[in-house]
C-alpha cells in the first residue's frame, strides 16, 4: 500500500515536469519567429486563457469541481488585481521568448525566491533578515553571472521576464494577503474559473492596441490547432498541480522544479540549438545551490513553527 502511494506521487511528479517542459518548449516554438514564427504573445495567452476558461467553467458547472462563492467585494478588492497581475505575468513571460532562449530564461526564474522574499518583505508577510538577504544575493552573483555569459543576450527580452517574474511575486503576495488572509483556498481549476475570464478581460486592450492589426494582416505559419494544443497542455498542466498537491512534501516539488529546469536547458541545447557557456554553467549552479538552500530554511522554520503550535495545543489540552 504504501509502495502504491509512492509510485503515485511520482507518477504525478513526473506528470507535472512532462507537462511544464512541453508547455514552455511549445511556446517558445510556436512564438519564435525563426520556429513557428507565430509572434504574438498576446494572442497566444489570450487563447490560453479563454481555454481555461470555458473549461474550468463547464467542470464546475457539470459539479465534477466546487467552486467556493465569491461575494462581489471580495471579487473585485481581490480577484481583479490578481487576475490582472496574471495577465502581466503570462503576456510577458511568453513574449520573453520572441528574444531569449529557453535556457537563459530557465536561469533568470532562479531569482524568484528572492523576488518573492523582496516583494514580501514590502508588503509585510516576510520579515527582513540579514541573513537571509545575504543568503539570496548569492542567488543574485549566480544569476548576474549567468547573464554575462549568454551569448545572445536581449536587454529587451530580459527586461520582459524580468517584469513577468516581478509580477508573479506580486500576484503570489497578493494572494496570501487577500485571499488566504479571508480563508478563501482555491485550488489550481477554482483558481482558473475565478481568474482566467478576468485574466482575458485585461488582455483584450493591449491585444488590440498591439497586435489585432498585425494578426489580421499577417499570414499563420502556425495552424489553430497548434494553438489549441498549447491551450490545452497548459490547462492539463494547471491540472496536474491540482493532482500534485499533498501528494508530495515541499523538499520533492522543489527538487523536481530543479530537475524540470535542468531539462529545460538541455532540450533547448539539444533541440533549438541554444548555446549554454561554462561560465554560464557556474553561475546558474550559484544561484541554484542560493535559491535551494533558502527554501530548504523557510520549510525549517515552518516545520519548527508547526511543531512549535502543536506542542503548545497539547499542553493546553493537557492543562484542561
Amino acid at each position: 500500500m504504501e509502495t502504491r502511494k509512492y509510485l503515485a506521487a511520482y507518477g504525478y511528479m513526473a506528470l507535472w515536469i512532462f507537462l511544464s517542459a512541453f508547455v514552455i518548449m511549445l511556446n517558445k516554438y510556436i512564438l519564435d519567429p525563426k520556429l513557428g514564427g507565430f509572434p504574438f504573445p498576446l494572442t497566444l495567452t489570450a487563447a490560453h486563457m479563454l481555454f481555461c476558461a470555458v473549461v474550468s467553467w463547464l467542470l464546475v458547472k457539470v459539479k465534477l469541481i466546487d467552486a467556493p462563492a465569491m461575494h462581489s467585494e471580495v471579487y473585485f478588492r481581490c480577484v481583479l488585481p490578481i487576475g490582472a497581475l496574471f495577465a502581466v505575468v503570462l503576456w510577458t513571460g511568453n513574449a520573453a521568448y520572441l528574444y531569449l532562449s529557453v535556457s537563459f530564461v530557465q536561469m533568470m526564474k532562479a531569482m524568484m525566491p528572492l523576488l518573492v522574499y523582496t516583494v514580501g518583505t514590502a508588503f509585510g508577510t516576510e520579515k527582513w533578515c540579514v541573513r537571509t538577504g545575504m543568503n539570496l544575493a548569492v542567488v543574485v552573483a549566480g544569476v548576474a553571472i549567468a547573464s554575462y555569459g549568454e551569448v545572445v543576450f536581449v536587454l529587451v527580452g530580459a527586461a520582459f521576464q524580468a517584469v513577468s517574474m516581478l509580477s508573479e511575486a506580486t500576484r503570489l503576495t497578493l494572494v496570501q494577503l487577500l485571499l488566504q488572509g479571508r480563508g478563501i483556498k482555491l485550488n489550481p481549476i477554482t483558481t482558473l474559473y475565478h481568474v482566467a475570464p478576468v485574466c482575458l478581460m485585461f488582455l483584450v486592450l493591449p491585444f488590440a492596441w498591439l497586435e489585432a492589426e498585425r494578426l489580421m494582416s499577417q499570414e499563420w505559419k502556425v495552424g489553430p490547432g497548434l494553438l489549441l494544443l498549447s491551450a490545452a497542455a497548459a490547462f492539463a498542466l494547471n491540472c496536474s498541480i491540482f493532482l500534485l498537491v499533498g501528494k508530495t512534501s515541499a523538499l520533492t516539488l522543489n527538487i523536481a522544479g530543479v530537475a524540470k529546469d535542468v531539462m529545460l536547458i538541455y532540450l533547448s541545447m539539444t533541440l533549438y540549438g541554444s548555446v549554454v557557456t561554462e561560465l554560464q554553467v557556474l553561475g546558474y549552479a550559484t544561484a541554484l545551490s542560493g535559491a535551494f538552500y533558502y527554501n530548504y530554511r523557510k520549510m525549517q522554520g515552518a516545520k519548527a513553527a508547526a511543531d512549535a503550535a502543536a506542542a503548545k495545543a497539547a499542553a493546553s489540552s493537557d492543562a484542561v
